[in-house]
């Protein structure tokens, strides 16, 4: 039998292209076989570089899995940041935004995962960039609800920041069945996927008849 081939050496990258082929080799790996799972050797062979040349640019596994979901959020905060730039009206915007989260649960639900479990569960996260980033992502639903009151499209006697969580934390209860179990086959994982066109809609009109302005009532007459 001939010897194994060699592995072909990997094309000669800049710092900073070698740093996007690793992210884009990771989160593919991360999100097939969640965080315990993924070998750094895989996200290696995927490179074309052998697995020490990954921690030249990343110390550890988690240091990897930290940016791959910091470069997540930074593009889904500037994908929404413009699309909603073109939106009018509180209410579509928030529509839109309820739509997208939705939409990332279900196309990445290893991430979300991973960002909930190996991440925001963890004592240091209130001071990793990760919260930052979290922060601008929801800070993107809190000026929605902040700029439709202030416009008079919603309520202004209910707290932006309830409003908010209440939304997030709506949207995460009940696709958790569908985040919860890794080893659950993916059958029956795609049967639980979250249907965005049968809960946007719902979901938005329940949240946004919550905000609308009361009329004044008319005191009766003595």
């Amino acid at each position: 039998m001939k010897a194994a081939a060699a592995r072909k050496p990997a094309p000669r990258l800049s710092r900073a292209a070698r740093t996007e082929a690793l992210l884009h080799a990771a989160r593919a790996v991360f999100a097939a076989k969640g965080y315990e799972q993924a070998a750094v050797a895989e996200i290696a062979a995927r490179c074309g570089v052998v697995e020490g040349a990954v921690y030249k640019y990343f110390p550890t596994k988690r240091a990897l899995l930290l940016a791959v979901l910091a470069r997540w959020y930074e593009e889904m905060f500037g994908d929404y940041a413009r699309e909603l730039a073109s939106i009018d009206g509180a209410r579509e915007r928030l529509r839109f935004l309820i739509e997208r989260h939705l939409r990332s649960i279900r196309d990445w639900p290893q991430l979300c995962r991973l960002m909930f479990r190996e991440v925001r569960a963890q004592p240091d996260y209130p001071d990793s960039p990760l919260y930052a980033l979290n922060r601008r992502y929801s800070g993107l639903l809190l000026r929605v609800i902040e700029e439709g009151a202030a416009q008079g499209e919603f309520r202004a006697d209910l707290s932006p920041r309830l409003v908010r969580d209440l939304i997030f934390g709506g949207i995460e209860h009940h696709t958790w069945r569908y985040l919860a179990d890794a080893r659950t086959p993916a059958s029956r994982r795609a049967a639980r996927a979250p249907d965005i066109a049968r809960l946007a809609d719902p979901l938005t009109r329940l949240v946004c008849e919550g905000l609308m302005p009361r009329a004044p009532t008319r005191r009766k007459r003595a």
